[in-house]
């Protein structure tokens, strides 16, 4: 199947062509300001080194996007979502979580309200 052109890096000024929205080293500024400056600071208390253990455990154990096995892709999990969010009484149990690429998590996260759409979470998987 083929990918979709690379654009320009969405960081003022900056020429790097990427697949994201960032180049990789804009990146990587736009999550530090992000967890600095956006973030709720209640919600980056639960998201602390433990929560970290039990990511990179969970993502051990199933590297594939588990909405992308569904529908039959195969795809590498990048991320760990929260099937009931931590917000709404959700907690970090297995049967909690769910392994998803970048893209299906920025899918989820946006219908659900979360990171870019700040009405609150109204959805669930």
């Amino acid at each position: 199947m083929p990918f979709k052109p690379k654009r320009p890096c969405s960081h003022p000024g900056c020429p790097k062509l990427t697949d994201g929205r960032f180049c990789d080293e804009h990146a990587k500024h736009e999550a530090k300001r992000y967890e600095r400056y956006d973030r709720d600071p209640a919600v980056r208390k639960r998201y602390n080194r433990t929560w970290k253990r039990i990511r990179d455990r969970y993502i051990a154990e199933h590297p594939l996007c588990e909405r992308c096995e569904k529908q039959g892709r195969i795809t590498p999990a990048e991320e760990v979502h929260h099937i009931k969010p931590l917000s709404c009484g959700g907690t970090n149990e297995t049967s909690n979580l769910m392994s998803l690429c970048t893209s299906c998590h920025s899918e989820i996260t946006a219908q659900e309200g979360g990171r870019w759409n700040r009405k609150g979470r109204s959805k669930s998987l």
